[in-house]
């Protein structure tokens, strides 16, 4: 386990577990020279850029309502430690746990690849969901703004986006959320986990304050922007208990409707969730994972299809009956209308040729 002395504040992750595909492995060993076990500096966030050849995404699970999706940045500086999209880190050969928060990579290019692909005479429109992997709005976005250009290029196109984020940086695209919303062509998904400021910058470092969190929330209603408040993940004996009490912030903020997901725990996430268990909440820590482990027949994670995400078991049921009663008082136990797939265009480019009528005699 490298678990290097006082490396991580501001950090969820507390080491970096092995790479599933790597043959060797790699362990910090004391060698007696002077200043062994010294702390070391902290981990700085690291960007590197890939110039993508594709950027929609095609997927076929059949538990999940879209088929495409764009993920502006690899890994994600937010951190949260329950986060299922870290072993996806292990592809790029580095670590689904420190590696994911402090060694990112920013997409520059990935709004003229999307034009192109728009473009095609085979493409059919139908949602792009952005931010369901990882979060397009974390902090690296102010200076790549990769988001903020797919986004232009999605709005020339009169293209559908769902967008899913915890980061208040969207409020910096309103401009063109609003003209899109108007339009029925956007819905974002706003993901408040607790209300406990204390808790949610142990397990969410670098994302904005659970009270910021609902502030962009009317921001966004307040531009007219539709908002679908989720409560994801919800974490057995540890923030179960304020679902109704975020639902009711979140319809007052002006949600329109809500989802919920129940903490799902993949490959190298459930032990990196273990050990932060154990350094944040020792008391609570048995508790939780045998709330986890009842969902998925004793194991920390079952991906079967239809189950993943609410778990299965009197307690799964219990939260989703809790869930569906405030939902339903509070008016968000709604379905959203699609959103609109006829307004799609390929705008021209330099060059083409429009018309041959009108262009003078």
């Amino acid at each position: 386990m490298d678990r290097p002395p006082a490396r991580t504040p501001g950090r969820a992750a507390g080491y970096n577990p092995p790479n599933r595909f790597d043959r060797l492995a790699a362990e910090a060993v004391p060698d007696g020279w002077p200043g062994d076990g010294a702390a070391l500096p902290p981990l700085r966030t690291e960007v590197t850029v890939e110039r993508p050849r594709s950027v929609i995404t095609r997927n076929t699970s059949p538990d999940i309502g879209f088929d495409r999706s764009i993920n502006p940045y690899r890994g994600c500086e937010h951190g949260c430690i329950y986060c299922f999209a870290r072993p996806s880190h292990a592809y790029l050969g580095l670590s689904p746990g420190l590696d994911f928060e402090t060694r990112l990579i920013a997409r520059p290019g990935a709004a003229e690849v999307l034009a192109r692909e728009l473009a095609r005479r085979s493409y059919r429109p139908a949602v792009i969901a952005i931010g369901t992997n990882t979060d397009p709005y974390q902090p690296i976005e102010r200076e790549h703004r990769v988001m903020r250009a797919v986004l232009e290029v999605l709005w020339e196109h009169r293209h559908p986006v769902g967008i899913v984020t915890k980061g208040a940086g969207i409020e910096r695209d309103l401009d063109i959320l609003s003209r899109m919303a108007a339009e029925n062509l956007v819905r974002v998904g706003i993901s408040v986990t607790t209300l406990d400021p204390v808790l949610a910058r142990r397990m969410e470092p670098r994302v904005p304050a659970p009270e910021r969190r609902l502030a962009t929330i009317a921001r966004l209603a307040a531009a007219g922007v539709p908002v679908r408040a989720m409560v994801a993940p919800v974490i057995p004996a540890l923030t179960d208990a304020e679902i109704e009490a975020i639902l009711a912030r979140a319809a007052g903020a002006g949600a329109v409707a809500a989802g919920w997901v129940m903490l799902r725990l993949p490959r190298e996430v459930a032990p990196l969730f273990r050990d932060w268990l154990a350094r944040h909440y020792p008391g609570r820590a048995a508790r939780v994972m045998a709330r986890v482990r009842e969902m998925h027949g004793g194991r920390d994670y079952a991906a079967d299809w239809g189950r993943r995400m609410r778990g299965e078991g009197e307690y799964a049921r219990m939260i989703g009956a809790r869930f569906r009663l405030a939902a339903a008082r509070l008016g968000l136990a709604r379905d959203l209308p699609p959103l609109a797939t006829d307004r799609f265009r390929v705008p021209p480019r330099q060059g083409d040729q429009l018309s041959l009528f009108g262009a003078g005699g």
